[in-house]
C-alpha cells in the first residue's frame, strides 16, 4: 500500500486492558478524519478484533493508526504487527467461523468485511503483519445525471423456498455498479452464500473490481461459494469496467466494436482464480444484459424488436420468462440508456 502518512499513533498491546485505549484512539482518529458515527464504531470494532488477536495468539504486539491520503482520497490505515507463531493458513483464518483459540472465529472475517483493503503477511514462528484501510466516502453531487436505467428480474428454482441468485445495483457520483451473484446449488445454502456475497459487494461497491472479488472470495470461504459478474459504469468518462468469475455471462448490444468478456471458471470461496478486469468504451446506444446460468444463452436481441422502446424492467422480465431454465434459479439484469429509442443491432 502506498500513500503519504499524515497522522500516526502507535499503541502497544500486551493484555486485554489495552483494548479500551486502542478503541478510544480509533474512535478519536476516525472522527477527526470525518467518518460518520456508524463507520467510527465499525473501525473501533476492527481495532478491537486486531488487538484481541494480538493478546490471544501473539501475547503482545503493536497497533499503528494512520491517516493517509492517496489520489485525492483520505483513509484510516490500521497496521498490526507481532512476533508470534504466525498463521499457518491465512485465507482459512479469514473465513468466518474459523478459530484456533476457542473464540467465535469472526475476528479476521469481520476485518475483511468492514475494511476496504486488507493484506496479511505471516510466516511460521516469524510473526504476522496486517495492514488494512477504510476510505472516507464523500457525498459529491454529480456533474452529470445518470443517463442509465436498470431493470432486474429474478426467481428461485421451482419448488425451492428461497432464491440462490441475487443482484446488486448501486449508484454514486457519476458511477454505477450492477451485478449478478449465483450461489452454488439451490435452496438455503445457495441463498446464504449469495447473500453473504451481496452484503460484501454493497459495502464495498466503489472499490476496484479486483478487490471486491478478493473480498467476496474471502467472505464466502465459510459457505458453498458463489459465481459472480460485476459491471461498473462511469458515464462521465464513457467507460465500462467488467469482471466475472464462474458462469455469470454478459452480452452488450449496439456497440460498434464487439465486447468480448473473458470469464475465468471457478467458485469464489473455493477455487476461484482472480478475475480478468477489462475496460471498454460505453456509448448511450449500448445495452448490456447480465444473467446467471439459469438463463439460456440461445437468444438474440434482434429477436425482440419491441425492446427498443420497452423499459429495462420489461426487457428483463420477458427474457427471464422466455429463457429461464426449469431446474435452476434465474436472474437477468438489463442496463440501457434512459433516452435510447434507436434501433439496436446485435454486436455479439
Amino acid at each position: 500500500m502506498t500513500g503519504g502518512t499524515l497522522v500516526q499513533e502507535a499503541i502497544p498491546i500486551s493484555d486485554v486492558g489495552d483494548l479500551s485505549a486502542a478503541r478510544l484512539a480509533a474512535r478519536s482518529m476516525s472522527t477527526a478524519i470525518g467518518f460518520d458515527e456508524q463507520a467510527v464504531e465499525e473501525i473501533a470494532l476492527v481495532v478491537s478484533e486486531l488487538a484481541t488477536n494480538l493478546v490471544k495468539h501473539a501475547k503482545d504486539g503493536v497497533l499503528r493508526l494512520r491517516r493517509t491520503e492517496e489520489a485525492g482520497r483520505t483513509a484510516i490505515q490500521i497496521d498490526s504487527q507481532d512476533q508470534g507463531p504466525g498463521i499457518p493458513n491465512v485465507e482459512q483464518a479469514i473465513a468466518d467461523d474459523f478459530s484456533t483459540a476457542g473464540s467465535l472465529g469472526c475476528g479476521l472475517g469481520a476485518v475483511n468485511r468492514l475494511m476496504d483493503e486488507f493484506d496479511v503477511a505471516s510466516r511460521p514462528d516469524a510473526g504476522t503483519s496486517i495492514v488494512c484501510r477504510r476510505w472516507l466516502r464523500l457525498d459529491i453531487p454529480p456533474a452529470l445525471a445518470c443517463p442509465l436505467v436498470f431493470g432486474v428480474a429474478t426467481r428461485p428454482c421451482p419448488l425451492m423456498p428461497v432464491n440462490g441468485d441475487t443482484f446488486v445495483t448501486k449508484q454514486w457520483g457519476e458511477s454505477a455498479l450492477v451485478g449478478v451473484i449465483d450461489g452454488v446449488g439451490h435452496g438455503q445454502f445457495a441463498y446464504s452464500a449469495a447473500q453473504a456475497a451481496r452484503h460484501y459487494v454493497e459495502r464495498h461497491y466503489d472499490q476496484p473490481l479486483g478487490d471486491i472479488f478478493l473480498g467476496v472470495a474471502r467472505t464466502c470461504r465459510a459457505t458453498r461459494g458463489v459465481v459472480m459478474g460485476l459491471a461498473r459504469f462511469d458515464w462521465g468518462q464513457g467507460m465500462l469496467t467488467f469482471a466475472s468469475v464462474g458462469n455469470v455471462e454478459a452480452r452488450v448490444f449496439g456497440s460498434p466494436e464487439p465486447m468480448n468478456f473473458v470469464v475465468p471458471r471457478g467458485i469464489l470461496g473455493l477455487n476461484a482464480p482472480r478475475p480478468l478486469v477489462t475496460q471498454h468504451r460505453w456509448a448511450l446506444s449500448n445495452v448490456m444484459v447480465l444473467y446467471s446460468d439459469g438463463v439460456s444463452m440461445h437468444w438474440r436481441w434482434s429477436d425482440f424488436p419491441h425492446f427498443t422502446k420497452a423499459s429495462a424492467t420489461v426487457a428483463a422480465q420477458e427474457l427471464l420468462r422466455a429463457f429461464a431454465r426449469e431446474a435452476d434459479d434465474a436472474t437477468v439484469v438489463v442496463v440501457k440508456s434512459a433516452g435510447n429509442l434507436a434501433e439496436m443491432v446485435e454486436s455479439a
